[in-house]
């Protein structure tokens, strides 16, 4: 399955020293906000056709990458595909 998704908060830790730690990063599925400035009058847009079979989605994650740090921003839209990942035990 794939989502498109888009950066709707950054939220960074810092330690003592002012450093960040951790990034939350929070995305919600594309589509809601877009209606209120317009899809071409035929529907066909790309964000619409994702909101149209995934209209309601929410991921959190916390990273601790710093090569991860500040790379990403609000309002910046991926695509999430899920992959099974198969029985590990």
């Amino acid at each position: 399955m794939r989502a498109k998704l888009k950066v709707t908060n950054v939220l960074q830790y810092e330690d003592e020293k002012g450093e960040v730690t951790a990034e939350r990063l929070c995305f919600n599925a594309v589509g809601g906000d877009n209606v209120q400035r317009g899809y071409p009058s035929d529907g066909v847009d790309e964000d619409n056709t994702f909101a149209r079979w995934t209209p309601n989605a929410e991921l959190t994650m916390y990273i601790q990458n710093p090569n991860l740090f500040g790379k990403f921003a609000i309002d910046q839209k991926f695509y999430v595909d899920f992959t099974p990942a198969g029985d590990t035990a």
